[in-house]
């Protein structure tokens, strides 16, 4: 039987360096045996092994700040619409949207939010323009729209009069139960155990790592804390990180992208600490309740959306005295928290199962194809 051809587009890491290309490659993995799926991506010797059966078209990534990424798109939004014979384009992210309206006149679209990014700081008053401008072209679409996030369904369906289709973030369990010999990189750092844990793709303001530093600072912290993320976005962030931290035994390991390494930190970690203060639905936040290691995070709506206060402890985003306190219950409490991380794996393995996410789209996808 010949699958349905599906391409993907918005996407800019195959592999995936993390955010929403993970989400995505997640995907295509539990996708892969029911369509014919290409991507879009930056040029990169390992994308055509990356995943089996998904086969690529790589563009140089073009390196300038601010319009390079736009430049890629409309790259690849041209090759589409002279060279593309699908059945169905997945747009991912807003800030491709612009595109919607020209592909649309060929193809039929999908399109997925991952996040709402004017609402980030880092962005100027020019970008967080273009971000907004883009939503309302996304919200346009003749096609499906989807959102990972409840609360991004509840905010576009009460600001657009528009239905929204929820379809979360999903994990791949197999890949979750996989470790890896991590020693190499724990004698480098000079860990031994007994650590906190912080990870992200970037260290930046709003993944909330300040916060956690201060917190831990306010409770003469004798352990370990180990940030793991690229720590080049915003030196001169990083560099306030450090000097906050100089007085405890911090290290900075950079971003990890073997997820098996990873795998294996996240579950010799006392705690995971997640004090993000901005997120559609942090796949970081699945993977560490998938791996059972307890955990402390701020009570945005994107965190609360997944998981309960009878599964992990919440604390007050952007309150250094409140996280201070929760660490402190925490370790007083290490069995109460174990338990929690035990329900909380037990949630993400029935719920967020990349099978039940793998299903949620398919039927999207059939549904959009079928139509007239």
């Amino acid at each position: 039987m010949t699958k349905n051809r599906i391409v993907v587009f918005g996407i800019k890491y195959f592999p995936s360096k993390g955010g929403t290309s993970r989400v995505v490659e997640s995907l295509l993995w539990g996708l892969k045996d029911h369509f014919d799926i290409t991507i879009y991506c930056y040029k990169n010797t390992l994308a055509n092994q990356n995943i089996p059966g998904v086969k690529t078209i790589q563009f140089s990534e073009i390196p300038i700040k601010g319009i390079g990424v736009f430049l890629y798109y409309l790259r690849c939004c041209i090759h589409l619409m002279v060279s593309g014979k699908y059945d169905l384009v997945h747009i991912h992210k807003t800030d491709a949207a612009f595109f919607i309206p020209i592909l649309e006149k060929k193809f039929k679209v999908v399109a997925t939010s991952h996040a709402i990014p004017y609402y980030d700081d880092k962005w100027s008053k020019v970008g967080k323009a273009y971000f907004r401008l883009a939503e309302r072209i996304f919200m346009r679409s003749k096609g499906a729209v989807t959102s990972i996030s409840k609360s991004q369904v509840d905010y576009y369906s009460s600001k657009y009069n528009r239905s929204v289709h929820f379809i979360p973030n999903g994990i791949d369990i197999l890949k979750l139960d996989q470790i890896a010999n991590a020693d190499e990189l724990m004698n480098r750092h000079k860990v031994n155990s007994n650590y906190i844990l912080f990870a992200a793709r970037r260290i930046i303001p709003l993944k909330g790592c300040h916060t956690l530093i201060k917190a831990l600072t306010q409770i003469k912290f004798k352990g370990t804390l180990i940030i793991s993320g690229d720590k080049g976005q915003l030196p001169a962030y990083t560099q306030q990180l450090i000097k906050d931290a100089m007085n405890m035994d911090v290290k900075f390991i950079g971003f990890v992208s073997d997820q098996k390494i990873l795998n294996t930190l996240i579950r010799g970690a006392d705690f995971f600490v997640f004090p993000s203060e901005i997120e559609g639905m942090s796949m970081m936040l699945l993977e560490v309740a998938f791996n059972g290691t307890p955990l402390i995070c701020s009570d945005i709506p994107q965190n609360k959306d997944v998981l309960s206060n009878d599964e992990v402890l919440f604390f007050e985003s952007k309150n250094v005295l409140d996280l201070s306190e929760k660490i402190l219950f925490a370790y007083d409490n290490y069995m109460e928290m174990k338990e929690m991380a035990a329900l909380a794996k037990r949630k993400i393995n029935k719920e967020y199962n990349i099978k039940h996410v793998t299903e949620l789209y398919k039927e999207l996808y059939y549904k959009i194809i079928l139509s007239k």
